[in-house]
């Protein structure tokens, strides 16, 4: 699930700053809106993205293991502030040297895999969880196309069979659509996103 080629690395870091700056634009009111992620409202989802976050940066540091690390913030006052530490957190370690030939102990993925796959995993989550965020607040990811390219270059390799998709796992069922849409739109849909739903709204 890697991207031939590409500094993955750098991507996901792009993808992750542009994740904060989304959350960033959300206002004391925005907290209980809906979100892409069904049942979720955005004070949900903000937070498993900072769990998300710190249980990449200590699978990074050798202690993905820990269940502690993977655990939603307990305070959630400030859930901008919170996803801003995590991210720093993630792409810190992510910035270590070597962190591409590391092995990634991820639990929740299943097991341990190579530094360069997990970040893989990491990246293209936040270029779909960076849409959710704006999605849900009416705005708008600005990603580069090289960016979006990786992103359904990965998401075209993640399993599509049903009985490992859906509510437990970690990505809905594939959503189809038109042919000839974006890059962005098509790794909506693979990784379970109704892009049409959303873009209706306010």
């Amino acid at each position: 699930m890697t991207v031939t080629g590409a500094d993955i690395v750098e991507l996901d870091r792009i993808a992750v700053r542009e994740a904060v700056r989304v959350v960033d634009l959300a206002g004391d009111a925005d907290w209980g809106r809906d979100t892409p992620c069904a049942g979720w409202t955005l004070r949900r989802l903000v937070a498993h993205m900072a769990a998300q976050h710190h249980g990449f940066a200590a699978a990074a540091r050798g202690a993905g293991q820990e269940a502690e690390r993977r655990r939603e913030p307990a305070d959630m006052d400030d859930p901008a502030g919170a996803h801003r530490a995590a991210a720093a957190d993630v792409l810190g370690a992510f910035g270590e040297p070597g962190v591409e030939q590391r092995e990634f102990v991820l639990p929740e993925l299943g097991g341990s895999f190579p530094g360069r796959i997990a970040v893989g995993f990491h990246f293209v989550d936040y270029v779909v969880h960076a849409w959710d965020v704006a999605a849900a607040l009416g705005a708008a990811v600005e990603l580069p196309d090289e960016v979006l390219g990786a992103a359904l270059a990965v998401a075209r390799r993640v399993p599509t069979d049903p009985a490992r998709r859906g509510p437990g796992f970690a990505f809905a069922p594939v959503v189809r659509g038109p042919e000839g849409a974006g890059p962005l739109e098509e790794t909506l849909r693979l990784l379970g996103r109704t892009p049409e739903v959303w873009t209706k709204r306010d």
